[in-house]
């Protein structure tokens, strides 16, 4: 009955205009609309998590079995998008050794991450380059600069830097360009990438005003898009409000990154919003009620915003609980969880911007050193992991109705042509 109900509604926005279901080249390719994703022609919801070690992992052939038991325990679970890193600069195991130095064995390791996630029907969101200094970061980028007798003052000269730009131009581009050893395709060619991102969590405190930011996604958005256009793009984003809206910036939680969610998600060439959410680290100090309450807000005003201030769909690509916090207890991970899934399922039911949510993070079995306090092991079959395949089912069921009312559409409109061809045929015979 409840999916019953779902169907009429979802009928009734369609007559009112809310969706427009068009059929489109079933190239594999997530595409944009409006506020909607779409896959083939179909509205496109996603489950989803986040596993930054895939990469890291996979370039130890030994070790690729925990990659595919991953995607395997998550495509069980219905999960349908992974975030991870493409990227790991300087340091230990690196993929980018200096500029323009790449090791092979570790690009080897994403080339078997994408297969992978290929054959177990995952689609991938790769994120660039790191804010913070693990795996390198914007701090390694100019250190490089620094060793070849530039003078940088700040490690946000990231951001304004003609050489370091530089750089990170020429990373954007190897990893686009790749051919992958294993699917014999170009990184830039694959539908399995749903999509790139700029930066995990870019952040300038350096310049509050939000300038520097904007003008380095605008540069680097028009960069990729002038060699992809076959993937969506999206800034890697917190969703910090910024001087474009000062009404909104009450909603932060006490944080000013120099970012501003609504100026960058404008950008030509962001076909996305995101937001990420971590009311345990951000307000650390008050309990757990007052968290909830801040994430309901939270992500109620970024929804709105991207539904009628952006129009582009948006995901919440990282949220958690850490087992770490004073209290903690797997209830109040499963009312976080299930606050946010509602606020997803909610929009989306409705036609909203809401597209999906993707927690942080996903290990398996034989992961200890990777325990950060949030990961989430779904072969140990917990409540948490119930939840998450709920949610995977109730976005399913909506991606199945709109699926058949666009083949009902598709099966009236071959209806109609047959009558007025029969109709044409009877006139001609009679005359």
């Amino acid at each position: 009955m409840r999916h019953f109900m779902l169907a009429l509604f979802l009928a009734i926005l369609i007559h009112q205009g809310c969706f427009h279901i068009h059929v489109e080249a079933g190239d594999g390719f997530i595409r944009t609309r409006g506020v909607h994703f779409f896959l083939n022609g179909n509205p496109y919801y996603a489950n989803g998590f986040n596993a930054y070690w895939l990469m890291y992992i996979a370039s130890d052939p030994s070790q690729r079995h925990k990659v595919s038991t991953a995607f395997r325990e998550a495509a069980s679970h219905g999960l349908t998008v992974a975030r991870t890193w493409a990227f790991s600069d300087g340091g230990y195991r690196p993929l980018q050794y200096s500029p323009a130095s790449y090791n092979e064995q570790m690009f080897k390791g994403l080339d078997f991450v994408i297969a992978e996630a290929r054959r177990y029907g995952i689609k991938l969101i790769l994120s660039l380059v790191n804010n913070y200094e693990t795996f390198g970061g914007k701090k390694q980028y100019v250190n490089w600069a620094r060793s070849r007798g530039q003078y940088l003052s700040s490690d946000d000269d990231f951001f304004r830097h003609p050489v370091v730009k530089g750089y990170f131009k020429n990373h954007i581009m190897t990893v686009l360009n790749r051919y992958n050893s294993f699917t014999r395709m170009h990184y830039k060619d694959d539908p399995t990438i749903m999509a790139w991102e700029l930066m995990n969590e870019p952040r300038c405190t350096s310049d509050p005003s939000g300038r520097t930011i904007q003008a380095w996604i605008m540069e680097m958005a028009q960069f990729v898009k002038s060699m992809d256009r076959n993937h969506l793009l999206e800034a890697g984003l917190e969703g910090f409000y910024g001087k474009s809206t000062p009404q909104r910036t009450s909603l932060n939680p006490g944080i000013e990154m120099g970012t501003d969610f609504i100026a960058n998600n404008r950008i030509p060439g962001i076909d996305f919003a995101t937001v990420h959410s971590y009311p345990d680290q951000w307000l650390s100090n008050s309990n757990d009620q007052y968290q909830l309450t801040f994430l309901n807000n939270w992500l109620n005003a970024h929804i709105q915003d991207a539904q009628y201030t952006l129009r582009k769909p948006i995901l919440l690509t990282e949220f958690g609980k850490s087992w770490k916090d004073p209290g903690f207890s797997t209830y109040q991970r499963d009312q976080m969880f299930n606050t946010v899934y509602f606020r997803i399922y909610s929009s989306a039911k409705r036609g909203g911007a809401a597209a999906g949510g993707l927690f942080w993070q996903l290990l398996t079995e034989g992961m200890d050193s990777f325990r950060d306090g949030y990961e989430i092991i779904l072969g140990e079959r917990s409540s948490t992991a119930n939840v998450i395949s709920q949610q995977s089912h109730k976005l399913n069921q909506i991606r199945k109705i709109f699926e058949r009312m666009r083949n009902v559409q598709r099966w009236k409109r071959a209806r109609a042509m047959r009558r007025h061809q029969g109709g044409n045929r009877g006139g001609h015979i009679g005359n």
